[in-house]
């Protein structure tokens, strides 16, 4: 089977090529490395069922495929907010030109949809059939709202011609080979803890979220995928476990064993309040479940990073 990963040098797009290649996949990966490393596919660059292509999909790409991912888009509201005209061009031409891919070859494709298509959800917990409460004119917008469209794209694709399509609606995941500046939670609470520096809370820290270990959430991808039958309805991906960000904040520091302080800063326009997936449907039809516990995922996630930092920051003696 030939795979094409969009994004796959991104933090879920990487884990996906590693994970394929493991089941005898030949995978492209391709990314315009706007976001993505080659860092994080530089184990892969050598193995012999492997390609990396740099490219932006918002262009069109010919290539001989069996199955497309696409993961490509900036995930983090300081990158997807850096530059909200090409997050919109990156979710709808770049869908639209993945779509037509998959329409040639007879591919089947899966897209990496999102959680942020619920908005600040008025619906707790969130299932697949809530419709969001989406601010179309808010600083998310770009991302909420491309996404939003993205899945509406691979819907009437697969009405109107066929496309075996799949939407995955990713939530808050974390993990090894995240960006360490990419403004996300665990990786921003992380990197100060490892650094003794004070966390940024936002607002006063009683919003939810729930957070699904990496490895948890590809083996969610690979079994939505390995489905028979061609899926015209979304599957929430993600950990049920609800904590507040303080909650995490104070864990984080437990685990570092870390000097830091916590600090509050100005909640965002249109930060979520509550943030946790109803997964019924994915352990129906898929099986699926997360079962890395919260603790475990952490600490590998530490040591990743107190591992990325030592190569960044080597010591000096003075």
């Amino acid at each position: 089977m030939r795979a094409l990963v969009a994004g796959g040098a991104g933090f879920l797009g990487a884990h996906l090529c590693d994970r394929l290649l493991q089941k005898g996949y030949h995978v492209t990966a391709v990314d315009n490395l706007s976001t993505g490393f080659l860092e994080n596919i530089a184990s892969l660059e050598n193995h012999n069922n492997f390609q990396f292509i740099r490219h932006d999909i918002c262009s069109s790409l010919h290539l001989e495929v069996d199955e497309i991912y696409n993961l490509a888009c900036p995930a983090s509201p300081v990158h997807y907010q850096s530059d909200p005209l090409q997050t919109l061009r990156t979710n709808i031409m770049g869908s639209m030109n993945l779509l037509e891919l998959a329409k040639e070859n007879g591919a089947k494709i899966m897209q990496a949809s999102t959680s942020e298509v619920y908005g600040d959800p008025l619906v707790h917990p969130q299932k697949e059939l809530y419709w969001g409460n989406v601010n179309p004119m808010g600083q998310r917008s770009c991302y909420d709202e491309g996404k939003r469209c993205a899945e509406t794209f691979f819907y009437e694709y697969h009405k109107q011609k066929n496309v075996d399509i799949r939407v995955v609606r990713v939530f808050n995941t974390y993990g090894p080979k995240m960006h360490p500046n990419d403004g996300r939670v665990i990786s921003n609470f992380i990197i100060q803890a490892l650094r003794n520096a004070p966390l940024t809370v936002y607002g006063k820290g009683l919003q939810t979220r729930s957070f699904c270990y990496v490895d948890d959430l590809i083996r969610g991808i690979m079994a939505f995928n390995d489905l028979q039958e061609t899926c015209d309805f979304p599957v929430n991906l993600g950990n049920p476990e609800e904590f507040t960000v303080l909650e995490l904040a104070q864990f984080i520091i437990e685990l570092t064993n870390s000097r830091s302080k916590i600090v509050f800063c100005p909640l965002p326009q249109d930060d979520p309040q509550k943030r946790r997936p109803d997964i019924s449907l994915a352990k129906k039809i898929l099986g699926w479940q997360p079962i890395v516990p919260l603790k475990e995922g952490l600490l590998r996630t530490i040591s990743y990073f107190d591992t990325e930092l030592s190569y960044a920051q080597p010591n000096v003696v003075v």
